[in-house]
């Protein structure tokens, strides 16, 4: 980024942020004014990452979503730089397996709660902890439309994801008035984490979206920016479908 916008004097924490989803949202905060700590695996991917958004406002911490000591040092460092922490997006995610879910082995179900449910939990339980609980805030949690219908080959990762978007209403019932939490459930956006499900056929792939083409990191990037911003005062608890119009299908051609 070659100009900085105005800081807007929030500071946000997105996880899974070296690429794709994660990428678009710290992009999309950064480009209103937030500061921003991002997390990933990888950490030359996520210095890449840091230096693309501009190292003057925004760091990061490597480590694995479920891991707590890194929960816990990625809400320390975040508070240490920046002095707060209004904003937690989570959208660290995984989806090892492609098929049946009545094959499924369990220790990869196992993994697969780990990081899409139980690290999102961890880490809203750090921010509230650490800032939240006092000084308000919301959270941002990155699901999928595969959360809210079944989701053939996919169906661990479909029922994480509708366990988070149960999370997302616990944790708005319970953080309220002072935090607010929402959830956002994508279809499918054009990233690596995405690309087994229209990699070679995009075209045909498009089709069924009535807006006639996949997702990109920043639509999702947008929504978020939404849903922390003080325009959506008043929505909590809620999940918001960004699909290209994919969902009005549903009841067609039957």
């Amino acid at each position: 980024m070659t100009e900085l916008p105005e800081l807007s004097g929030k500071v946000a924490l997105v996880t899974g942020a070296s690429r794709g989803i994660g990428y678009g949202v710290a992009e999309a905060l950064v480009a209103r004014g937030d500061r921003v700590c991002i997390t990933g695996r990888n950490e030359d991917a996520l210095k890449e990452a840091v230096d693309k958004l501009g190292a003057e406002r925004v760091i990061g911490v490597a480590g694995k979503a479920h891991d707590l000591a890194h929960q816990s040092e990625a809400v320390e460092r975040t508070v240490e730089a920046f002095g707060r922490l209004d904003h937690l997006v989570n959208n660290a995610g995984t989806n090892p397996v492609f098929g049946p879910i009545a094959d499924l082995d369990l220790n990869v179900a196992r993994k697969v709660f780990e990081t899409n449910v139980i690290s999102a939990l961890g880490f809203a339980q750090k921010t509230w902890h650490a800032w939240q609980k006092d000084n308000g805030g919301s959270i941002v949690n990155i699901a999928s439309i595969a959360g809210l219908a079944p989701s053939p080959f996919i169906g661990a990762y479909g029922v994480s994801k509708a366990a988070l978007i149960n999370l997302t209403e616990q944790l708005a019932h319970e953080f309220a008035p002072g935090v607010r939490v929402n959830s956002i459930a994508p279809a499918v956006v054009k990233t690596k984490f995405a690309q087994a499900l229209y990699e070679g056929r995009e075209a045909e792939a498009a089709t069924v979206y009535p807006l006639g083409r996949l997702g990109v990191p920043s639509d999702i990037g947008g929504a978020a920016a939404f849903l922390t911003s003080e325009q959506a005062g008043w929505i909590t608890g809620q999940t918001l479908v960004v699909d290209g119009g994919l969902f009005l299908n549903a009841g067609a051609g039957a």
